[in-house]
């Protein structure tokens, strides 16, 4: 199906001080046709996006036109890359959405139609809670829901995988396809390569704010004829110094000291409903254990409860063989600092009109002591090895790109010198460079400081790069993976 644009970018630029964000991008946004924006963070993707809601950064000097003309008046629904900067967490899911439904001539059908449309299961839980007790991939699948709701004939999807297992993409994937046949546009940004080869008609390559390529997927996404076009290449296997893996197990070798326990952990949402059940886990100093499961299993919860972010939790969580409080308000500076939690949603993690630069030498200021002036040479230090500018980090998180701050955010939890991290999807939606960077970053510090790790995660090759054991939520349950494939395929069922 094809027909008039709904919409169109012509010639668009975006300057920002000195700073060309967007130079001279064009594109078409058709009807039963997904067009995707590609390229390394920071190439202008979502900057070339929000310009179809006519939203750009502050201070911005824009030329070139945005038309929505062939829109017909509807609304154009945005999916952004971290939903829940977009929901209101003071409402649960289902009057949000049937005031929404309202607004737009419709009723409690519209709202089931709308989330069945958006792949939500388990519908009537669903309108109960509140938007912070659903999965990242959940809140994704939610924002769409309201998109479908409001009638937008054009939708705006930025990184709709991050978080999601493999099983759910695909299936994202096809719902595109699906809602492209009855006659939507969609402009769909995304570093995941697999989900654009199997969901696009048209991809446009940025580079440094420029589109370098335009075409069908298999032809942008090989490699370039000249060497001056930068290629999109799948996300390399990334492997720090080989380490000998032991058989999948929940308990870890005996070569070191445990230093983080778990035992009995079983956690509930605020109505009730039990996310985890009796869990239990092991990490010794330099060990890596990747915890993966579908979307909406529990990861993030659990992850949670070892920060004392969730603190409606029952079981023991030891440090060193002395409990942790459950909630953080009850830690000591020593204890926030020993056990820190790096955010998938890296841009709700920052205050919005603060330099970045002083948010990460802050931690080391409260946590660790440090004067002002040596924290901040410390943090621009270990920000320059993460690969992103200081100078860079010095502009408020509105003028950095998402995989920008989730740099910065992995630099604030490191600058504190922590004795657990949890890191929670930070390789989700960012490039091949960038993960890589960050993958050896941590390989580096488990190896050499003695950093354990838990690893949230759906990508397989990070997981493999990174891992020493895998374990797999299901069911509220932590399983080895030789009994639950940790990415999602169906071939054996977790034991019950």
């Amino acid at each position: 199906m094809s027909g008039p644009e709904l919409a169109a970018v012509d010639g668009l630029r975006v300057r920002v001080g000195a700073r060309v964000l967007v130079d001279g991008v064009s594109l078409r946004v058709l009807p039963g046709r997904v067009t995707a924006l590609v390229g390394p963070s920071g190439s202008g993707k979502t900057t070339t996006a929000l310009a179809l809601l006519g939203a750009y950064p502050e201070g911005a000097r824009v030329s070139g036109t945005v038309s929505l003309a062939g829109a017909g008046g509807a609304p154009i629904g945005h999916v952004p890359q971290h939903p829940g900067s977009v929901l209101n967490p003071a409402r649960r899911v289902g009057v949000l959405l049937r005031d929404l439904a309202r607004v737009h001539g419709g009723g409690p059908e519209a709202v089931r139609r709308a989330l069945h449309a958006a792949e939500l299961s388990e519908v009537e839980g669903l309108l109960r809670r509140y938007p912070h007790q659903l999965s990242g991939g959940q809140q994704q699948r939610l924002v769409l829901a309201q998109a479908l709701l409001t009638g937008a004939r054009v939708i705006v999807a930025d990184e709709p995988t991050t978080g999601q297992d493999p099983a759910t993409a695909h299936r994202l994937a096809a719902l595109f396809r699906r809602l492209a046949a009855r006659g939507t546009g969609l402009l769909l940004l995304s570093h995941d390569l697999a989900l654009v080869r199997e969901s696009a008609d048209e991809v446009v390559l940025l580079a440094d704010g420029r589109a370098v390529r335009t075409g069908p997927p298999d032809e942008v996404l090989r490699p370039p004829a000249r060497p001056a076009v930068p290629p999109v290449r799948p996300a390399p296997r990334v492997r720090p110094a080989p380490r000998v893996r032991p058989a999948p197990t929940l308990s870890p070798t005996p070569a070191t000291p445990v230093r983080l326990d778990v035992t009995g952990l079983t956690a509930r949402h605020p109505g009730g409903a039990v996310v985890l059940r009796e869990v239990g886990l092991s990490l010794r100093a330099g060990e890596c254990l990747a915890l993966t499961g579908r979307t909406g299993s529990g990861k993030t919860t659990l992850g949670r409860c070892l920060a004392g972010l969730h603190p409606r939790h029952e079981g023991a969580v030891l440090l060193d063989g002395e409990p942790l409080p459950r909630s953080v308000r009850q830690r000591g500076r020593g204890r926030l600092a020993a056990v820190q939690y790096v955010f998938q949603d890296a841009r709700s993690a920052f205050a919005d009109h603060r330099p970045v630069l002083d948010q990460v030498a802050r931690a080391a200021v409260r946590l660790r002591g440090r004067t002002p002036s040596a924290a901040e040479a410390e943090s621009a230090a270990l920000l320059a090895e993460l690969g992103l500018d200081p100078a860079k980090a010095a502009r408020p998180p509105g003028g950095l790109s998402g995989g920008e701050l989730q740099r910065a955010s992995l630099a604030r939890a490191l600058i504190v010198n922590p004795a657990v991290l949890v890191c929670d999807e930070i390789t989700a939606g960012l490039d091949a460079d960038t993960r890589a960077s960050i993958l050896a970053h941590l390989a580096d510090r488990r190896d050499r400081a003695g950093l354990a790790l838990l690893f949230v995660s759906h990508d397989p090759a990070a997981v493999d790069a990174l891992a020493d054991r895998v374990a797999t939520l299901a069911d509220g349950r932590l399983h080895p993976a030789s009994t639950a494939h940790p990415f999602g395929r169906q071939d054996t069922a977790p034991p019950g």
